[in-house]
């Protein structure tokens, strides 16, 4: 039996409702679903979780009527301006409505000492909630490979914020050429959950390029480059794996939403077996 469930990430299955996209992994055989109730990118159709009552009371009688749990939350931006308690007090109450256990989040600062101190200040702000807020790295993001999140994450940490975790999305872990040996390093209650999808090929020589495989164009699990085998071996056991499989030309090609999520699902399902 397989030791880790599986959760459907948003961006899989961007075009759809908070509450479809819970019909959907619920329909294709996910264990979690992942929401991302403020979209990533100004293009983004939204979805107003945070502010629409309705939205939010449908989401949650969908996720009852199913017995799917929500993982994580999505997409929180550190930036240098961001005032954490005025810009995500209402993101964590509407987090602990539907569930959520984590949170992803951004460091989109060059400056690491502010981003530090807004992190840490998501961690205190996150903990009466039960959340877990999850730094990723993202090769043009302010915190750009592992080295860079586990020095922070470490610090957030060792000052006495425990809920403080990273998040290792497969993508980012190859494109910011991060190593698995200093994979192996991170303790594993840092790593509440891990982002799989596989990568289309070797890394591409613009960060355009790389920007626009990271959000629309990725490979299921097993259908590319990635060493996921690897991964796999050094992560802990049995956390949830949310697959992040954004693949823009199957859906333009008439490649509905469900059948994406149920093709990342089984192609998953294959890589993580023995």
């Amino acid at each position: 039996m397989n030791s880790h469930p599986f959760s459907l990430a948003a961006l899989t299955v961007l075009e759809l409702s908070p509450p479809d996209m819970v019909e959907a992994a619920a329909r294709a055989g996910y264990d979690y679903v992942g929401l991302r109730p403020i979209p990533a990118t100004p293009e983004e159709l939204n979805y107003p979780l945070l502010s629409d009552t309705s939205l939010l009371k449908q989401t949650c009688r969908r996720l009852r009527d199913t017995g799917i749990k929500v993982a994580d939350l999505e997409i929180l931006r550190l930036k240098p301006h961001t005032h954490v308690i005025n810009d995500f007090s209402r993101f964590m109450e509407v987090g602990a409505e539907l569930g959520a256990s984590e949170i992803l989040v951004a460091g989109n600062d060059d400056n690491h000492e502010r981003l530090r101190e807004n992190f840490a200040a998501l961690c205190e702000l996150a903990q009466p909630f039960g959340l877990y807020p999850h730094l990723e790295f993202m090769p043009w993001t302010g915190v750009k490979n592992l080295k860079e999140a586990r020095h922070i994450v470490g610090d957030v940490r060792q000052a006495g914020h425990r809920n403080a975790c990273l998040l290792v999305d497969a993508f980012h872990l190859d494109r910011s050429r991060s190593r698995l040996e200093e994979l192996a390093e991170v303790p594993p209650e840092w790593m509440r959950y891990v982002q799989l999808c596989d990568v289309p090929g070797p890394i591409p020589e613009s960060m355009d390029d790389i920007l626009h495989e990271a959000r629309c164009e990725r490979r299921f699990p097993g259908d590319g480059h990635a060493d996921l085998k690897g991964l796999l071996k050094v992560i802990p056991p049995h956390i949830p794996l949310s697959l992040e499989v954004p693949t823009d030309a199957l859906r333009r090609q008439g490649v509905s939403a469900l059948e994406r999520a149920q093709m990342a699902l089984d192609k998953a399902r294959r890589v993580v077996s023995p």
